[in-house]
């Protein structure tokens, strides 16, 4: 079983160099095999070079965006990488590569997916966890955002629905991207909103999710922040929209998924594969 660790990339000259060498000395401590992925994403810094001189030294695979493109297609293009080269039972970390996210979280989240869960969430929410660095203004809106998501989405196990530090088994992912097409993320031009849309599919998926505790080093964070808040909640209320329109929203037009999906990945493929399903207007927009 390899581990991938999956990083999209935007003006990360400074963070890289820092985030590397924690993820090469805790994978030798386990003695786990690994791979990198990054997306960069049309930096305007010299992230690319920086990624360059590490590919001697670390096992990393390169996926190019030229121009800046966002979160979400770099997200996207990041799991289709991933869902191509690597195994079943394979499994992806998806981690910020600005140094927030210590990896050594990575050990108890590939534990809980051998417990037997599909994807496994970091939460700042669990007992022992918590966040470092970040403001009263940020931590009212990200606990106003998560408490908001709650309540429209109900994902049962997640708490912290705005972390992007998640596990997930690789097949899965290859699951998802095959009935879901380039709809698995639809919303791609709205901040970080492909962070929470993500584990939404795969609820609609039938997935089993669980946390483990985290502590957000905010105060690590080695390079300017992207997210545009407006822009995002902006998302948020978008998908919420899509994800309950009476007439074709997301939740009523996968509605029996879930059930296929247990009977057998084919048999929800046969029967909500975008190839082999009448897709409303609202489950077309933007894939």
């Amino acid at each position: 079983m390899k581990v991938w660790i999956l990083l999209p990339a935007f003006n990360e000259e400074k963070s890289i160099p820092l985030l590397f060498p924690k993820i090469k000395k805790t994978f030798a401590e386990w003695d786990q095999a690994y791979r990198i992925v990054v997306v960069e994403d049309g930096s305007l810094d010299s992230t690319i070079e920086v990624l360059n001189k590490m590919k001697p030294e670390y096992p990393l695979d390169i996926v190019m965006h030229r121009i800046n493109r966002g979160l979400g297609e770099t997200e996207r293009d990041g799991f289709e990488h991933v869902a191509q080269c690597a195994k079943e039972d394979d499994i992806v970390v998806r981690l910020d590569c600005d140094d927030t996210h210590e990896p050594e979280y990575t050990l108890s989240l590939i534990n809980k997916i051998k417990e037997g869960y599909d994807v496994v969430n970091t939460s700042r929410f669990q007992p022992g966890g918590g966040q470092k660095g970040v403001g009263p203004y940020r931590a009212f809106i990200s606990n106003a955002a998560n408490l908001f998501m709650k309540i429209v989405f109900g994902i049962p196990g997640v708490s912290d629905y705005s972390c992007g530090y998640r596990a997930y088994r690789v097949k899965i992912i290859k699951d998802a991207i095959r009935i879901f097409g380039n709809g698995f993320i639809q919303i791609k031009g709205l901040g970080f909103t492909a962070t929470l849309e993500t584990i939404v599919k795969l609820k609609l998926l039938g997935c089993r999710f669980a946390e483990v505790p985290f502590v957000l080093r905010y105060d690590k964070k080695a390079s300017p922040s992207k997210m545009v808040t407006s822009i995002t909640t902006l998302g948020y209320f978008t998908m919420a929209l899509l994800y309950h329109w009476p007439w074709g929203g997301w939740r009523s037009q996968y509605k029996l998924m879930a059930k296929a999906y247990r009977q057998s990945p084919e048999e929800a493929y046969r029967r909500f594969g975008r190839e082999n399903i009448q897709r409303s207007m609202v489950c077309q927009i933007g894939g």
